[in-house]
């Protein structure tokens, strides 16, 4: 696999992209410094491929229902495009099974007519185009009522999930990774934290499509190791920030470092990692990451 000729076909998608969604209501691209590391590999003047990958929203608004807004998240892998890129659909008036069947649909949409060429540009037309089926599908499922006439209290809500992530990285070192793990999460309204070192910690906790969106741009960057090590999903009612806001476990995200220590300065006091996380209500995943007991 070439990975300059790689880069360059990326390169130049991203640069087509620019042109036709010059706005950054219509185009947002999250991390400059990997499109300008992206660039330099291209041009010549990095020789190694770069640490960070490209990751942007595209920003939709569909001429159905009344205007529908609908937001493409958009990362690439070091294969793209012989690999399919992380793209990720978030369309509010869509309920969860029809969200997550749409992006099935579009997912294998692309496998069978877009592998090895890039194919961003063909998501977002298939989108367009396809997006109300599942609307249409999504309305005809949902409870109705009379018009001028308020749903009742007793009726069923429709649901949708609280996500909290427990992600395991061999290490995390790198200063751009550092600092795209707080900026994504701040981002996507996630709280939580990053424990940096060897090994590196996260832990994204919030509504579960925001949470899905962080682990589709982190997991592309370039790792030794990384993995959703344990997840909790729980259902609330749509919409309710209250409920969603009752289930976290931290008041915001921020980086945690404890006591580092070792010759590069690069292992953390566990014991003060396990108090942190028993503060929080979180102590039993200590022996899921570590295979002990916390003390």
């Amino acid at each position: 696999m070439n990975y300059k000729d790689n880069a360059d076909a990326q390169l130049a998608e991203i640069e087509l992209l620019s042109s036709m969604f010059p706005g950054e209501d219509e185009l947002e691209i999250t991390d400059q410094l990997a499109v300008a590391e992206l660039r330099g590999y291209v041009e010549g003047s990095a020789n190694s491929l770069p640490l960070s990958r490209p990751h942007f929203l595209i920003k939709q608004k569909l001429d159905i229902a009344n205007g529908v807004n609908v937001t493409m998240s958009c990362s690439y892998s070091s294969e793209y495009p012989h690999a399919l890129p992380e793209i990720t659909v978030r369309c509010p008036v869509l309920g969860r099974s029809q969200q997550a069947k749409l992006q099935s649909d579009m997912n294998s949409y692309l496998s069978e007519n877009c592998l090895g060429e890039v194919c961003v540009l063909s998501a977002v037309e298939w989108v367009r185009d396809k997006a109300h089926q599942y609307l249409k599908d999504d309305n005809m499922s949902a409870p109705t009522t009379s018009p001028g006439r308020e749903q009742s209290a007793s009726s069923p809500q429709s649901k949708e999930q609280f996500s909290r992530l427990w992600i395991y990285s061999h290490h995390i070192y790198n200063k751009s990774k550092r600092k795209n793990i707080l900026e994504w999460s701040k981002d996507l309204g996630l709280s939580g934290f990053s424990m940096p070192g060897q090994p590196g910690i996260i832990c994204v906790e919030g509504p579960q499509l925001a949470c899905e969106d962080f682990w589709a741009r982190v997991k592309v960057l370039t790792w030794k190791k990384i993995m959703i090590r344990h997840r909790e999903d729980v259902d609330v009612a749509e919409g309710s920030l209250d409920d969603v806001d009752s289930l976290r476990r931290f008041s915001g995200f921020e980086e945690a470092v404890f006591d580092p220590h070792g010759n590069r300065r690069n292992h953390m006091a566990l014991g003060q990692l396990y108090h942190y996380l028993n503060q929080r209500g979180c102590g039993y995943v200590f022996q899921l990451y570590f295979g002990i007991e916390g003390r």
